[in-house]
């Protein structure tokens, strides 16, 4: 079947002026991921916040319970006692010097990097090749850091970033249409719990504004905020 007339079947049992339930909403996504492959599921949360404020820029990272069912290959910026600690707790590439170079050449074979704080001289040199794929490490995110450990084994465990667009509203992938209803649900109050943790004080009015979830070829549904926080 078509992806049109796939999504309009689907769009059939969805209205999509619909608030639902968080637990009717998964129920509806992971019946519309009628594609051949795993489809990711997606969750967009509107915020009451002016991205143009920098104290209002919602920026942060959180681990989900149940992963986001794909690996990431991790890199580390570290030499010494830390690069070898890197290596020791799973990542995949580790360097200094030959990282940046590799970076320069345009090999960039990694989807997290990770810093120690005395490799950040190294790593500005190639800032302006990571800053617009999102990879530039930031304190603020746990990936410049000298527990490397903890950064290394977070990525692999199914840490998820984040970051507020100019509309207001962040996205991000929480896990796999294959995940059980339980599943998706714990990733998703994980992640909306880690936004409310971060309302900033500036902000006015109300906060979690609206939440949506899909996947990957499947149909948007809202969710509503009173069954995934209350």
């Amino acid at each position: 079947m078509k992806q049109g007339k796939r999504l309009a079947k689907a769009y059939e049992t969805i209205n999509a002026a619909d608030v639902l339930p968080l637990d009717e909403a998964i129920k509806a996504i992971k019946t519309g991921a009628t594609a051949k492959f795993d489809e990711t599921v997606d969750i967009a949360v509107r915020l009451g916040v002016d991205p143009r404020q920098s104290d209002q820029m919602i920026r942060g990272a959180v681990t989900l319970p149940a992963g986001t069912g794909k690996t990431l290959k991790v890199a580390v910026f570290a030499k010494g006692p830390k690069a070898e600690e890197a290596r020791k707790a799973g990542a995949d590439i580790v360097g200094d010097e030959d990282l940046m170079n590799d970076i320069m050449a345009g090999k960039i074979d990694f989807q997290r990097l990770i810093a120690t704080p005395d490799m950040m001289g190294v790593v500005g040199r190639v800032g302006k090749i990571l800053g617009p794929k999102g990879l530039m490490p930031n304190p603020k995110l746990g990936t410049v850091t000298m527990d490397v450990t903890a950064a290394v084994t977070a990525a692999k465990a199914g840490q998820v970033q984040f970051r507020v667009d100019a509309a207001g509203t962040v996205h991000a992938g929480i896990g796999k249409a294959s995940f059980s209803e339980q599943q998706i649900a714990d990733n998703v109050k994980a992640f909306v719990k880690t936004l409310v943790g971060l309302k900033p004080a500036s902000a006015s009015g109300v906060y979690l504004r609206q939440v949506a979830l899909s996947t990957t070829q499947g149909v948007g549904v809202k969710v509503a905020i009173p069954t995934i926080v209350g």
